[in-house]
């Protein structure tokens, strides 16, 4: 009897490990950027030195607040900057 169950147990963990490793194997599709032009890079760069008041090479939250609503219209004519989905209205 006490074999029986703990051959049970052993097969019941080995079967939760398999379904647990199965899985893993299906990671949901990461959205790929395309690759930057070099106008978009160039603008960018503009942008970043335009706007980074620290001088880290980044943008911190409130230094994006600071971007003017002209940069803003022309990053998102060059294809720069975040897109809104409907759920992040």
């Amino acid at each position: 009897m006490l074999r029986g169950l703990i051959l049970a147990l052993g097969l019941c963990g080995a079967l939760t490990l398999t379904a647990n490793a199965a899985d893993d194997d299906k990671k949901p599709e990461t959205r790929k950027r395309h690759p930057m032009t070099e106008e978009q890079k160039a603008l960018q760069k503009e942008i970043t030195e335009k706007y980074d008041k620290d001088k880290d090479g980044k943008l911190s939250a409130e230094e994006r607040k600071a971007i003017t609503a002209e940069d803003k219209e022309r990053m998102a004519k060059a294809g720069l900057g975040r897109r809104k989905t409907p759920a992040a209205k």
